[in-house]
């Protein structure tokens, strides 16, 4: 009698030799086509001009093109003189290692030789800030001089003396009460003389100390024109001024109505320019208005500018105010 057939099943199973099959050098040949077909593909295309593909590279060219003519200036500049360079770069080491009255004049030179571009835009703001440096301090400085306090000086009295400002003193020197300066203090004091040039044309003001440049301000000037031309003397200085709206309203400092800032400089005509009441020299809170024509008539400067020219600039310093 033969075997179960479950069994023969079984023993079949278990004696049953696989073919020796190598499914992995199948699996290379097809790797290998789909290569060969996908480098046939990308040489089809880059053999075949597509309008798809050349649009962008278009695109970056013209968006290279404009961002050219946007970082070029309307009016290419002349380069800057070799001699003037030269100035530059020592005015620049020379700030650099903190001599400030030697950068000063270095940056001074620059201007006498540069009539414009790059050269002077680039010294007159390192003169603006180096001479602010320089009275705020009391760092020495041809333009000051030693003095030795006297019994029944003040502040007040020493200030008019030489031509400068309380204000100016007290800082220069860290006097925190300006009346309680004694006899003997050693007291270092500016003695430059200023001067102020406005154009309505380009809305800033020119600082001028013993005829030499000192700083540029941008300024806010009267719509259509109003800002008065001529000669004036600074007469009054007020800290948080109020304002007297036309219609003869008071209107405190710190109001929102009140639109001149927190100082104000009084304008008197000199030297025949016909007389002008109401006009000064004054901050503002609305600084949008700087470099443009808005104002009443008055010149207007940003709030943190007029406190820097209110500290330094005395009484009957002269103003001129060009078109």
């Amino acid at each position: 009698m033969g075997k179960p057939a479950a069994v023969m099943t079984l023993n079949e199973l278990d004696d049953y030799k696989y073919p020796r099959r190598r499914p992995w050098l199948l699996l290379v040949v097809l790797l290998c086509v789909a290569l060969v077909i996908w480098l046939r593909s990308v040489q089809k295309a880059s053999e075949t001009p597509s309008t798809a593909g050349e649009r962008p590279a278009a695109d970056a060219v013209v968006a290279d093109q404009d961002d050219t003519v946007a970082e070029q200036p309307s009016e290419p500049e002349a380069p800057v003189p070799a001699d003037v360079d030269g100035l530059l770069a020592q005015a620049r080491a020379l700030e650099a290692r903190d001599s400030l009255v030697e950068a000063r004049n270095r940056y001074l030179r620059v201007l006498d030789r540069a009539a414009g571009g790059r050269a002077r835009r680039e010294a007159e703001a390192a003169l603006g800030k180096i001479n602010v440096a320089l009275i705020k301090t009391v760092r020495p400085m041809p333009e000051k001089s030693d003095v030795i306090v006297k019994s029944g000086d003040s502040l007040e009295r020493i200030a008019r003396r030489l031509g400068t400002t309380v204000d100016l003193i007290q800082e220069a020197n860290l006097i925190r009460n300006p009346n309680r300066i004694r006899a003997g203090d050693h007291l270092r004091v500016f003695t430059g003389k200023f001067a102020i040039t406005a154009s309505k044309k380009r809305n800033d003001m020119v600082v001028t100390m013993n005829g030499s440049f000192f700083k540029r301000y941008d300024v806010g000037s009267g719509l259509h024109g109003k800002t008065p031309v001529g000669l004036f003397t600074i007469t009054e200085k007020i800290k948080e001024p109020v304002w007297w709206r036309p219609d003869g309203k008071e209107i405190p400092f710190g109001h929102e109505e009140n639109i001149l800032g927190t100082r104000w400089m009084t304008l008197r005509a000199s030297e025949g320019t016909p007389d002008v009441r109401g006009y000064g020299i004054h901050g503002t809170w609305d600084e949008a208005s700087i470099g443009k024509a808005e104002s009443a008539g008055c010149l207007r400067m940003r709030n943190r500018d007029v406190e820097e020219l209110f500290l330094y600039i005395p009484t009957r310093t002269p103003v001129t105010i060009v078109e």
